[in-house]
């Protein structure tokens, strides 16, 4: 069902992409009402509008904190158009019939990042705006609400090819997206009322599914604050998953080091290298483990030149994700229509992490820091090569899913184990990933996710050659494992921080 809009209350903080939208509503002889700013603004463009207080019959008080508040606009937002009584009253108190609602809010999550200072941040707080956007969807059978300025164009389209009229379903898709805006915005306040951390939902991205095609799947946020994408195609659920692990592993690394490249497969990071140039990293980061990176994400922290385009083509991989290209670089990597290139910007990433369990929600700090302690328990200390590889065998094994083994030698991951259930198996992994690509573990650094909880692990990558180990420590028996280190006068360093991921 049809209904044709013939008065629209505006009344919004931001102005841009507002005026095509009112040129029409005035093209379309509507009846417009607004307040403030938005008056002055709609009055500017030369358009005919009605002030709230004409109807209302009360000017803007205590400071402006009291606008739109009257029965008068409330009963014309909410009256029912089907319902006899609700009409005769409005008819009885002169209250105008409101079909269009364009209302945005005060930007308290913006003043948020800019002050402190309460007063300021209490003062951004809309009373008026979600009280109407809430009316106005409630009463979607009979209005049409827009509440983020990004459908002001979609309304605008709507109302040249539907003669200023819209359906049911367009309005109910409205009122749902009106009722998620508040929902979000009273989710920010609590937040800052009583420090929670509640996730507000919004900016709803439908993907092709989920984890696997018969599950469907969405994203929530503004991928556009992260990324600008040159290339591909929409970016699927496990891409945005793997982007995520290796973005969160480059982190690690400060942009003014040497090249870093990594490569991501199922959430762990199955190849990375640190060396001089980037084509160096991209070739060590590769041959850590060639099959596994088919298919994979791979990131940099430094800026991709031809050479090394070149050499990443040779390969088949689903995203690329770094802080700038070179042109050449770039014409070479889309060459491919589907190849997904990210260019990745400074954002700011939430400090919590989310996961949904059983019927509710668990909710934890990122795992920042890489150790709390640098404990040298072996048999001799390690020397400065041994503390630089260890230190990023660290942060290699903090990416790796528990239980998690990793092997560096010469800042190359040349074997590791992840996800196993014991971590002598991990080990045990790790140790025949190194063999099968044919390298030598003479002089290789080991690190754990977690305590050694007997001897076996640091006697049985002895046997392999590796001689430096380093582990979070807090086993019963940790002094075994030491005692067979000092014992074979090999390097241990206990962090005390342990880094489980599952």
């Amino acid at each position: 069902m049809q209904k044709k809009i013939n008065s629209a209350l505006i009344s919004v903080f931001y102005k841009t992409g507002l005026e095509a939208l009112v040129k029409t509503l005035s093209e379309q002889n509507v009846t417009i009402y607004s307040t403030g700013g938005t008056q002055k603004f709609i009055e500017d463009l030369n358009i005919k509008c009605i002030g709230v207080e004409e109807v209302t019959t009360y000017p803007s008080i205590l400071g402006g904190r009291v606008k739109t508040l009257h029965p008068s606009m409330f009963g014309g937002i909410l009256g029912r158009r089907d319902n006899e009584q609700d009409l005769k009253e409005m008819k009885e108190y002169n209250i105008p019939e409101i079909d269009l609602v364009i209302v945005d809010l005060y930007p308290f999550e913006e003043t948020l990042q800019q002050t402190n200072e309460e007063k300021l941040i209490i003062e951004k707080i809309d009373i008026g705006g979600p009280s109407m956007i809430r009316a106005a969807a409630k009463n979607f059978k009979d209005l049409t609400v827009i509440a983020d300025k990004n459908d002001y164009e979609v309304l605008n389209e709507i109302l040249k090819t539907q003669d200023g009229a819209t359906t049911i379903e367009q309005r109910k898709s409205f009122a749902a997206k009106a009722f998620e805006v508040a929902m979000n915005y009273d989710i920010a306040i609590n937040n800052y009322f009583n420090g929670t951390i509640i996730k507000p939902l919004k900016n709803k991205t439908v993907l092709r599914y989920g984890e696997n095609p018969h599950q469907q799947g969405s994203f929530y946020g503004d991928l556009n604050e992260v990324f600008e994408q040159l290339n591909g195609k929409e970016l699927s659920y496990n891409n945005l998953v793997d982007a995520d692990g290796a973005v969160q592993l480059v982190k690690e690394f400060d942009k003014e080091q040497k090249a870093v490249f990594a490569i991501f497969k199922h959430t762990n990071v199955c190849g990375i290298a640190v060396r001089d140039t980037l084509k160096s990293a991209w070739d060590a980061a590769l041959a850590g483990d060639p099959e596994s990176a088919f298919g994979g994400v791979i990131i940099t922290n430094k800026k991709v030149d031809e050479e090394t385009a070149n050499a990443i083509s040779e390969i088949f991989f689903e995203v690329l994700i770094a802080p700038t290209f070179d042109d050449a670089a770039l014409n070479i990597l889309k060459s491919k229509k589907n190849r997904i290139i990210l260019q990745l910007k400074n954002y700011k990433a939430s400090d919590k992490q989310f996961k949904s369990v059983l019927n509710g929600t668990l909710v934890q700090d990122n795992d920042e820091g890489n150790y709390i302690e640098w404990k040298e328990t072996g048999g001799k200390p390690s020397d400065e090569k041994q503390k630089e590889e260890l230190t990023f065998a660290n942060i290699v094994v903090k990416h790796l899913k528990s239980n998690a083994i990793a092997l560096v030698k010469d800042f190359q991951l040349v074997g590791k184990g992840c996800g196993q259930t014991s971590r002598v198996d991990a080990l045990r992994h790790a140790i025949e990933k190194a063999k099968q690509f044919n390298f030598d573990l003479k002089g290789a650094v080991l690190a754990s996710d977690a305590f050694f909880p007997f001897d076996d692990c640091v006697k049985l990558a002895h046997a392999e050659g590796i001689d430096a180990f380093i582990q979070p420590g807090g086993s019963i028996r940790d002094k075994d494992s030491i005692a067979y280190c000092v014992e074979n006068n090999l390097v241990m360093i206990i962090t005390g921080q342990r880094h489980f991921k599952h």
